[in-house]
């Protein structure tokens, strides 16, 4: 070899040694993939790099191999990769629990839930039963069950199920024994049931809370098992931040000890339950930041559930005249709450359901609103809306929805409020079209954890079954777009969350889900079925 050969073949070897030593550091890099990014414009990538579990750049794989060098290089050989996904309003701790309980969804008749009650008390042997996920409008009788069978199976065990929605519950005698509720107990904001003077077990909203406080307490190992189960339940689904919507003090603490010991990962927004000890303590303080717990919010309740005929309309239910719903609180009380919230740093989500409460929480925010600034308050499920009551959305009072309510509710929602009423219900592109944002959620475990079963009854408006032909009122589906954003994006900007998750762009978390099909370009009919290959929060992958 020649002395001149020998200098170039050195040059050369220098030069790119030199060249590779100036590439950046990083953790992770994703190439080849198909990356919806969800920014401003919605624009598509094909890779990104992770340093420190957070995005530090979005581009092409070209461009990103030659500029960085990274520990970890994944080749997505085509796959949709998505920002995490946001549940908007869930009740995480409460799928933890349910998951401790007699799992009563999907039941077909009041004989397979006692089925079930009896099948869990062989295996388990609890001093207290506690279960939910009964539905009376899924069964060829369509009515509220009554004790009787419960008492002579369970005449010592107190038994306590709850409806779906969370807003109805039957007990056994041993229950309103056990909860001190009898004939003459008063039922303020709800309903206790009585058939020819007797009790027939069934409480609805308000007086629920009894029963409730009369199960015993859950110890902190069986509370920290119930977080933990319910993490990996959604983590499977690419959930990376849940919208928990209604947490007390304990529960909270909880949570963030465990994020700390890095024994809970998944990033919580939190929205404080309504209770006196709650509110005093949390309203006098900051809100509670870290980067994997968001405490900013307060829960409150304006009324019960359609289903259980406890949503406040404005005139009588078509299926039960006479009957109007009810409101959980007095307006007085409503307006006073809502005001002290205004006077702090805290976000007011309330539950409303009917179109009689969601008149009052609209006017009651708007009159607080209108000169307070960036609040982004919002209205948990926005689910019947009279005509003239839509303009009060905006991005500062803004809807937050559960596309499966629509899907699960349609088969009885024209019987409970007539043609014309079931027009302003469930009206997703309206809600959007006036508040500019829509926030999407599930709702679970009233509703199914999975995200892509959001997704699907927001575009398609249909159930599993394809049901029905066209879809249910498709005026009110949202676009696929529209629907992703509302699961990414525009539920971060709900929590005040927008400049750090919500889509792959530099400086935001690096939370995202790896997908087996392309969400936005997948048949219809195959969205339900579709599962997340991977889900990886701040760059760590998680499942």
């Amino acid at each position: 070899m020649t002395k001149k050969l020998f200098f170039y073949i050195l040059s050369f070897g220098i030069f790119f040694a030199c060249n590779d030593n100036n590439k950046e550091e990083a953790d992770l890099l994703i190439i080849n993939a198909n990356i919806y990014t969800v920014d401003d414009e919605f624009s598509t990538a094909e890779a990104f790099v992770v340093k420190d579990g957070k995005f530090v750049a979005v581009g092409t794989t070209a461009e990103l191999q030659e500029k960085f060098n990274a520990a970890e290089v994944l080749d997505a050989q085509g796959k949709t990769i998505l920002p995490g996904l946001i549940d908007a309003h869930a009740h995480f701790y409460g799928l933890g629990t349910h998951m401790q309980a007699v799992d009563l969804t999907g039941t077909s008749s009041f004989k397979e839930v006692v089925s079930r009650i009896t099948e869990f008390q062989k295996e388990k042997n609890t001093d207290f039963i506690v279960g939910r996920g009964w539905d009376q409008n899924d069964w060829e009788v369509q009515e509220f069950p009554v004790k009787d069978t419960l008492d002579l199976l369970f005449p010592d065990i107190p038994v306590a199920i709850t409806r779906i929605d969370g807003h109805a519950l039957l007990a056994n005698q041993a229950a309103l024994d056990a909860a001190g509720i009898t004939v003459d107990t008063p039922a303020e904001g709800g309903e206790i049931e009585k058939r020819n003077g007797k009790l027939t077990g069934i409480l609805i909203d308000n007086p629920m809370a009894l029963v409730e406080n009369a199960v015993p307490a859950t110890s902190t190992k069986d509370q920290v098992t119930a977080l933990q189960d319910a993490q990996k339940e959604v983590f499977q689904y690419g959930l990376t931040t849940i919208n928990d919507a209604g947490l007390d003090r304990s529960t909270i603490e909880l949570i963030d000890s465990l994020q700390q010991a890095e024994e809970l990962d998944v990033r919580i927004y939190a929205m404080i339950s309504n209770t006196k000890e709650n509110l005093d303590y949390f309203l006098g303080r900051e809100p509670l930041k870290t980067d994997k717990l968001n405490v900013r919010a307060v829960k409150f309740y304006a009324d019960g559930a359609l289903g259980s005929r406890g949503a406040a309309l404005k005139e009588p239910y078509s299926d039960k005249h006479n009957h109007f719903g009810a409101l959980l609180s007095s307006v007085a009380d409503f307006k006073a709450t809502a005001a002290r919230i205004a006077n702090s740093e805290y976000q007011m989500n309330t539950h409303a359901i009917g179109d009689s409460a969601n008149v009052v929480v609209l006017k009651t925010y708007d009159s607080l609103l209108a000169d307070a600034g960036d609040r982004r308050w919002k209205v948990e499920h926005s689910q019947v809306i009279a005509p003239e009551d839509f303009k009060y959305f905006s991005k500062n009072i803004i809807p937050s929805v559960q596309p499966t309510h629509a899907t699960s509710d349609m088969y009885w929602a024209q019987e409970r409020l007539g043609p014309e009423r079931e027009k302003g219900a469930y009206a997703y592109k309206q809600l959007l079209d006036e508040a500019g944002i829509i926030a999407l959620g599930t709702d679970f475990p009233v509703e199914k954890v999975s995200p892509f079963l959001t997704f699907y009854a927001a575009v398609a408006r249909k159930d599993t079954q394809n049901y029905p032909e066209g879809g249910y009122m498709p005026g009110q589906a949202l676009s696929r777009e529209e629907a992703l954003r509302g699961m990414t994006i525009w539920a971060a900007y709900s929590n005040f969350e927008e400049e750090e998750k919500g889509s792959i762009e530099p400086g935001k978390f690096a939370d995202f889900v790896i997908l087996d099909k392309d969400i936005m370009t997948v048949s219809e009919e195959q969205i339900p079925e579709m599962k997340a290959n991977a889900t990886y929060l701040g760059g760590k992958k998680v499942y």
